[in-house]
């Protein structure tokens, strides 16, 4: 019986220099899914610090994780509120919270100046599911925040964090398509969903 011998293939040499492959960037439109725009928690793991992380060190990691927003836990690894980096480039809540506490910058921590879950506005994924971009985008018009949080509730487990949408993202995701009646191929850089919405419905920001 003849038994076939297989020798593995040599790797090859570059004779040029060689492309780099990148992933194609979404085409978007007004129309396209809402879904299109959510950072799903499913498939990425979402960004946090424990509670008493240092605000420097918080933004620290916001900026090499390119987010501007951590999700705070707790000691028992519960979601307690959530940090943007408005709150930790600001002054406002640093210096309330250094005069509360008596304390020097240096001791204020996530916690401190988190705005906590009570005080969060969120939207069902269900309700996501049925909408298109510009229907999001139009039903927060009045919504001044940069984040909004997408919630699930199944069946017999308790209320979770499905993903988050950015007002950004979906400026950076539609491009020059992120407009309906603005003709110009500059679409102002937005820094939240009330300012996309002036954006879709035709207003320059």
């Amino acid at each position: 019986m003849n038994m076939l011998v297989h020798s593995p293939k040599p790797l090859i040499q570059f004779g040029e220099t060689p492309l780099l492959i990148t992933p194609t960037a979404k085409q978007l439109t007004p129309e396209s899914p809402a879904l299109s725009v959510l950072t799903d928690f499913t498939q990425v793991t979402p960004q946090s610090v424990s509670a008493d992380t240092p605000i420097d060190d918080a933004h620290l990691k916001m900026r090499h994780g390119g987010v501007r927003l951590l999700f705070v836990l707790d000691k028992a690894n519960h979601c307690i509120g959530v940090l943007t980096a408005k709150e930790v480039i600001g002054t406002r809540r640093i210096n309330l919270a250094m005069q509360q506490r008596n304390l020097d910058r240096t001791e204020i921590t996530a916690d401190m100046i988190m705005t906590p879950w009570q005080k969060l506005s969120a939207m069902p994924f269900e309700q996501l599911n049925s909408l298109t971009i510009e229907d999001l985008v139009l039903s927060m018009e009045r919504f001044t925040e940069q984040h909004l949080l997408i919630t699930e509730h199944k069946q017999n487990q308790p209320l979770s964090v499905r993903g988050i949408i950015s007002a950004t993202d979906i400026q950076h995701a539609m491009g020059n398509k992120a407009t309906v009646q603005v003709t110009s191929s500059t679409v102002p850089t937005a820094s939240s969903f009330a300012d996309i919405c002036k954006v879709i419905t035709g207003h320059d920001l």
